[in-house]
């Protein structure tokens, strides 16, 4: 008999991340085939993380294109992950989040009649506008789905709210956990990490804090990012931190950054990190300023502070157990909230031991179970051993 073939499409470097523990796992299922199809959204920092994870795509359809606009990727996607599914045939696509190329893959295989498994289902700020475009996405996804793999009990509820039947919900635990987990045990049992960014950042050799920043949302680069590095200045100006900014290669993002930050002496704006580099840096910082998704759920599990450059949030399991806070992008407010970090004790130890709302690190195998079950049900055992997540 054929097995049952399980499509993972992936694109930019936080769905690779996120997925490379699901596509691990579903790897050493005997009874399922899994095919890993690229994207390539992000070109780059989309091979940097397969690299990191040892992954090899099955299929990469290369379609990362000089300034590119999410009309053209859009199209490209739909059409060529349209061709995949006619090869491949898969029994499901897994999509993960919020990217173009999940909400666009998803659409590819809803024209196709194939199911659809969403990891990171659920998640919702409730306006359109913010983030832009993957609010959207998240939804568009969310509307053509068959299984959703939700990873609070908050994304469950969002999801029953809009009239999901429950049982086509799994609450999972976010992936990242996984991910997060995975490195820190690689980086632990390999080491070299720590010796290379010394070498290449003298900056982080002593033991000055680190405030660690990462910005880059669409929706900020006309005022947003402008006002954030004002603040990052006047922050370095006013205290012994260095501030540390892993620049995102758009190139708005890249000039912005530059037009303020150029020549701050404790500012310094470096090339991207391969993950576990970034999870060590994270490891090593005070706080985490950032508009990133990802890092408002790995930062807990370190126990780093994290100030979101949103007005709002998809994750407001975080915001209830005040491991986050949301400071916008405006300049006073970013200041006034990392300053009070930094010279405040006790506010800054009650903000970093709060409890991580976002799982136990075995959501790649409660994923694996469920496919299983539904797609090579005689191979699915029904004692699993995996507890309930809470």
């Amino acid at each position: 008999m054929t097995q049952p073939t399980i499509l993972i499409v992936v694109g930019t470097r936080p769905e690779a991340i996120k997925m490379a523990p699901v596509i691990h796992r579903l790897r050493r299922e005997a009874h399922l085939r899994t095919v890993v199809c690229a994207t390539a959204q992000h070109r780059q920092m989309l091979d940097q993380v397969f690299a990191n994870f040892e992954i090899k795509a099955d299929i990469d359809l290369d379609l990362m294109r000089a300034d590119q606009n999410l009309t053209s990727l859009t199209a490209n996607v739909l059409t060529h992950v349209g061709r995949v599914l006619a090869e491949v045939k898969p029994a499901c696509v897994l999509v993960h989040g919020d990217t173009t190329t999940a909400m666009a893959s998803s659409l590819a295989a809803f024209y196709a009649n194939v199911d659809i498994g969403h990891v990171e289902a659920g998640l919702r700020t409730g306006d359109l506008l913010q983030p832009w475009p993957e609010e959207f996405n998240r939804r568009a996804v969310d509307l053509v789905s068959t299984h959703y793999f939700a990873p609070t009990r908050q994304a469950q509820h969002n999801l029953l709210a809009e009239g999901i039947s429950g049982e086509s919900i799994l609450v999972t635990g976010n992936t990242v956990i996984d991910a997060l987990l995975m490195t820190l045990d690689h980086t632990r049992r390999h080491g070299g990490v720590a010796a290379a960014l010394h070498a290449r950042y003298p900056f982080l050799q002593g033991d000055s804090r680190v405030v660690l920043v990462t910005g880059h949302r669409r929706e900020n680069h006309e005022y947003g990012l402008a006002s954030l590095c004002r603040a990052l200045k006047r922050i370095a100006a006013d205290t012994s931190v260095q501030v540390v900014y892993p620049v995102h290669p758009n190139p708005n993002v890249q000039r912005i950054a530059a037009s303020v930050l150029s020549g701050v002496d404790n500012v310094h704006l470096i090339a991207p990190l391969d993950y576990p580099e970034f999870v060590w840096l994270m490891r090593r910082s005070a706080i985490i300023l950032t508009d990133s998704g990802g890092i408002q759920e790995e930062a807990p599990s370190l126990g780093k502070p994290v100030l979101v450059l949103r007005d709002v949030t998809e994750r407001p399991e975080a915001l209830e157990a005040g491991t986050v806070t949301l400071v916008g992008t405006d300049e006073h407010r970013i200041y006034d909230e990392c300053t009070r970090l930094l010279k405040d004790e006790a506010y800054y130890r009650d903000c970093s031991t709060r409890r991580n709302p976002f799982g136990d690190g075995r959501a790649s195998e409660r994923i694996a179970s469920f496919l299983r079950a539904r797609y090579a049900p005689e191979h699915h055992s029904a004692s699993l051993g995996l507890p309930a997540l809470s």
